[in-house]
């Protein structure tokens, strides 16, 4: 459970609460600069966040029905008591206690009223604040991380936001727990503390990509095969993934392709190069070593693709860093 000081910052009721509690409509003055544009309903970071801020919360207005929107920041969404309900691209989500939610730029969300004791924190960041987490997800380049961060950004053919089920994983409430403290402490050097305990808190979220809710059968299987070759990347094959999810072996290969843009080949050989790289930034092995580590006995092979990635030599990548 989370800290009970924290708890009490967040259940008093607020002005806004309380015109909305005498009979008020949701003030859209708050959230959002016009009465509508083109795009429909888009609540705004200039009305939230103060000039020069990349990242601010606010506890999660209560009683009210927020109509469907979008927002033109990343929100991310942590269910500290009780319970709210969204619906995210029309699909309905409870989201409980230890919970977490997040929203990409232009994902449409719907809020229906919440309780007095259920209490939640909206974290309002700008795409720029996560410019650390992407440089501490970088170390391990890999088609899940590329999943996750297209979610956020918007990027076609994607859900546009991320459902964690997470309320058991105390590494995860801990780093939440952390960003809630800072930001509503103030505490010195806060955006270094902000950024990097929020690259942490989504390394956690890449270890626990199984914990995701999926808006479709097919987002379970898109993520299924990218688990696989983050587990598997240096001897599985798609044959292996093929019997694992029970589908047919061509069918599978298209599928893939189909969904993600690109080849199992080419989602393995991402990984592989990426972890290849890691390895040459982190250790001494011999280039040879860490090209058989990642999956690669032909050695001449493995070289011709790393400078076709990177535009160096292994060994000339290594003397860069």
């Amino acid at each position: 459970m989370i800290d009970s000081r924290i708890i009490e910052k967040l259940k008093p009721i607020t002005e806004e609460e309380r015109a909305i509690l005498s009979g008020s409509s949701i003030d859209r003055e708050i959230y959002m600069e016009q009465e509508g544009d083109a795009e429909g309903n888009v609540v705004n970071a200039r009305k939230l966040l103060d000039s020069g801020k990349l990242i601010t919360i606010r506890p999660h207005t209560r009683f009210a029905h927020f109509p469907e929107h979008s927002h033109d920041y990343i929100e991310m969404i942590y269910m500290c008591q009780g319970s709210t309900t969204h619906i995210a691209n029309g699909t309905r989500i409870d989201l409980q206690e230890g919970e977490l939610l997040m929203f990409g730029q232009g994902a449409r969300q719907e809020i229906l009223p919440a309780g007095e004791n259920d209490l939640a924190v909206n974290f309002i960041i700008l795409p720029s604040f996560f410019d650390k987490t992407l440089e501490m997800l970088g170390d391990e380049e890999t088609p899940l991380r590329h999943f996750l961060v297209s979610c956020l950004g918007g990027a076609e053919g994607n859900p546009g936001y991320l459902y964690f089920k997470v309320a058991d994983i105390l590494p995860i409430q801990n780093l939440v727990e952390n960003l809630l403290w800072t930001l509503i402490t103030g505490a010195p050097n806060k955006r270094s503390l902000y950024q990097t305990t929020m690259g942490l808190l989504f390394l956690q979220l890449v270890n626990y990509a199984d914990r995701l809710s999926y808006e479709s059968e097919e987002d379970a299987a898109i993520i299924r095969v990218f688990r696989y070759i983050e587990e598997h990347y240096r001897d599985g094959s798609l044959n292996e993934l093929a019997d694992l999810m029970h589908y047919d072996l061509y069918w599978l290969s298209r599928w893939i392709r189909q969904k993600s843009g690109r080849t199992y080949t080419e989602l393995l050989q991402e990984k592989r190069l990426g972890q290849a790289a890691f390895l040459l930034r982190t250790t001494k092995l011999k280039v040879d070593d860490v090209a058989e580590a990642v999956g690669y006995s032909n050695l001449s092979y493995f070289h011709r693709i790393f400078r076709e990635k990177y535009q160096l030599s292994p060994k000339k990548y290594r003397d860069s860093m």
